[in-house]
């Protein structure tokens, strides 16, 4: 019922950088990571893991490298790139970088979804099969950011970058054998929450029947 109703939601579900001061129930969040579980899973044992990290400072803690990441990421790539972008992106770079931060502190419901990465380290594959774990924990994501749509919510997710994942691990004693898959922040949208355009998409243009 809950990944039916997110479902029918879909076209509801935006990334979110701007949130109120709401606090998400963990009888809530807990629904919200519990559809994780019914996403696809290569090894059928879904493997996944979630700290909850709540409070300012324990996030600011968390995020310390986040800052001076995206700084030096606003003055090289945007500037260097402006000129090659498409202009939706580039609108939406230019809104979420100075919010990487923030965002992560200001829901202050942060989650660090983890998944066990086996055999094979994840940044060094030996054929396309070895990112089965990895593409297993981002099906798992999906889900959870459809639940939290269904259940009003807002989310926004970033990518570590640099340092920031073994930051994390460090930190929160994450196992060895436990890959850190993104900083998600999931809370209540601020009434004036900025909505970057989508882009439109034809789909007819993108499904190409028999070749390409």
């Amino acid at each position: 019922m809950l990944l039916s109703q997110a479902a029918r939601l879909h076209p509801q579900k935006r990334t979110i950088r701007d949130f109120s001061t709401r606090e998400v129930s963990d009888e809530v969040l807990n629904r919200v990571l519990a559809a994780a579980f019914k996403a696809p899973t290569n090894d059928h044992l879904h493997q996944l893991e979630f700290v909850v990290v709540r409070g300012h400072d324990n996030i600011a803690h968390l995020i310390s490298p986040v800052a001076q990441n995206t700084q030096e990421i606003q003055q090289t790539m945007i500037k260097a790139s402006a000129g090659e972008m498409d202009t939706d992106e580039h609108a939406m770079f230019i809104d979420a970088l100075p919010k990487q931060q923030r965002m992560l502190m200001q829901s202050n419901c942060l989650v660090l979804p983890f998944f066990r990465q086996k055999d094979c380290p994840l940044c060094h594959p030996v054929e396309q099969s070895s990112l089965n774990y990895f593409a297993s924990a981002w099906a798992a994501m999906e889900n959870i950011l459809l639940a939290a749509t269904a259940e009003g919510l807002a989310c926004a997710f970033r990518i570590p970058i640099a340092n920031e994942a073994e930051h994390v691990k460090q930190i929160v004693k994450a196992p060895a054998d436990y890959e850190f898959t993104c900083f998600l922040a999931i809370g209540y949208a601020a009434p004036d929450a900025h909505l970057c355009k989508q882009k439109e998409i034809c789909i007819e243009e993108r499904i190409h029947p028999n070749r390409w």
